[in-house]
């Protein structure tokens, strides 16, 4: 099964036609290296230009209406295009089709319809346009119940989005709550969360820092369950110290105004992945000089 997303790859590293990549992935069973270089021996790519490229820089956004809100983060290569109200417009033309829709997948979402044609065409059309990879790495479609309240939070101009959901309390509370997410760089909600083999990693490492500090064996495995509740204040949500007042932690804040954290996303846009290299000034200069 080729998906959207290898489609939408293969069109931005060679410039040919939907139909063309589909083909070209289809009948090299995927692979798309091989593909690229089918394309190529068809006279069908234009050139390979896009494929060294690095798109990790870009926006993240939320848009909500009533029990549905929806999480994105579209990436471009420089931090100049972020101020282009057309890449602007794009985002939020995006955010508001996956809005009207219940896309369960970014596939599902890059099918969508915007102005007659698929969230995945429109993109490639504004990559052209543009002049720049452009690309939707993720996005999340969210609903809530009547009773449940979403806090939606952006920072440093859409660089980070909070999206969280709380069962009863209010928009305020909910905010404070995304606000935190913003600032402390939460992994996971709360402990449970927190995978079986992540804490096993995490306990050797703790016990061998234990053990370095000239601790016996035994002090050392004490040390560790101690030292693994202030990793869990650390990287979960809820139980980390709130902000606003260090004396009670997030799940108590919430709990205090009548509520209960359900989920929290948190996109930091370009999180994880590779950086260009050079700045921008060195990018204009290698396209003056060809």
């Amino acid at each position: 099964m080729i998906s959207a997303k290898d489609v939408n790859e293969l069109r931005g590293k060679t410039g040919a036609g939907m139909m063309d990549c589909k083909k070209a992935l289809t009948e090299c069973n995927g692979d798309m290296e091989a593909a690229v270089d089918w394309l190529r021996e068809k006279g069908i790519a234009k050139a390979a230009k896009k494929a060294d490229r690095i798109a990790a820089e870009g926006l993240a956004n939320i848009y909500t209406d009533g029990n549905k809100a929806v999480i994105l983060e579209v990436n471009c290569e420089t931090d100049f295009v972020t101020k282009n109200a057309e890449f602007v417009e794009m985002i939020d033309n995006i955010g508001k089709a996956v809005l009207k829709s219940d896309a369960k997948s970014l596939d599902e979402v890059l099918a969508l319809d915007v102005d007659g044609e698929t969230v995945n065409d429109y993109i490639v059309a504004k990559t052209a346009k543009i002049g720049e990879k452009l690309s939707l790495r993720r996005a999340k479609l969210v609903t809530k119940k009547d009773g449940e309240t979403f806090g939606a939070y952006l920072h440093m101009g859409g660089k980070i989005a909070v999206l969280v959901v709380l069962e009863g309390a209010n928009e305020e509370v909910a905010k404070d709550v995304a606000m935190q997410a913003a600032a402390m760089r939460p992994e996971y909600l709360k402990k449970e969360d927190v995978p079986a083999e992540v804490i096993e990693k995490e306990k050797e490492i703790l016990k061998e820092q234990a053990i370095n500090e000239g601790k016996s064996a035994d002090i050392a495995e004490k040390m560790v369950n101690g030292r693994i509740q202030k990793y869990y204040k650390e990287n979960c949500l809820i139980h980390q110290a709130f902000v606003k007042d260090g004396n009670i932690d997030v799940e108590t804040y919430v709990k205090n105004n009548g509520g209960k954290v359900l989920s929290m996303i948190r996109y930091e846009v370009g999180e994880g992945m590779e950086k260009r290299n050079e700045n921008f000034a060195e990018e204009v200069a290698k396209q003056i000089n060809g």
